[in-house]
């Protein structure tokens, strides 16, 4: 591994050097801004939808939403572990890769973002398209549409989650005690 710099050329990259949501517009429409994506940066996954960079220790929040570590969902007569296997899915994906992000919003302390690798485009909609994550109801996280199809697609095909009987992990966290 003597030249781990890699060149970050995926749509999203390219586009996340220029690009926010707009608050102002419909929900629907994601429309080029001003932001800037971060420099490539190593990570550590620190919940099934959280990244967290090594050296800054900023947290990004992937959009969407995944099961809870503690979280289980059942197929047939079987009970899995849906959030583990959804932080095990995140950590392979971007386990010894460069990552680089688009931040959309900060809530508190999370920056809400886009983000990328060398070999996926854009995490979050990989997640959706496998089934592991899940787009939250609320206006801010339907704001790009392909996410939305993303999930509807995987809903159809009964791929990864929607392939079993689960809680929607919003309501799984207001009904369980925090994991500490």
């Amino acid at each position: 591994m003597a030249s781990q710099g890699i060149a970050l050329t995926t749509p999203l990259v390219a586009q996340a050097r220029n690009s926010t949501l707009d608050a102002d517009t419909a929900p629907d429409i994601y429309t080029p801004g001003d932001s800037k994506a971060t420099n490539p940066m190593r990570v550590v996954v620190v919940s099934p939808t959280t990244l967290e960079d090594v050296e800054t220790k900023q947290t990004y929040r992937l959009y969407g939403d995944a099961c809870d570590m503690g979280q289980t969902a059942t197929l047939g007569k079987q009970t899995w572990p849906c959030g583990v296997v959804a932080m095990a899915w995140l950590v392979s994906a971007t386990l010894d890769k460069w990552v680089v992000c688009s931040p959309i919003r900060k809530d508190e302390t999370i920056i809400v973002g886009r983000c990328a690798t060398g070999e996926m485009a854009d995490i979050a909609s990989e997640m959706l398209k496998a089934g592991i994550a899940i787009t939250l109801p609320d206006p801010p996280d339907r704001r790009i549409p392909s996410y939305a199809q993303l999930e509807r697609d995987a809903r159809k095909s009964h791929r990864g989650i929607w392939a079993s009987t689960f809680q929607m992990p919003w309501l799984y966290r207001k009904s369980s005690p925090p994991n500490p």
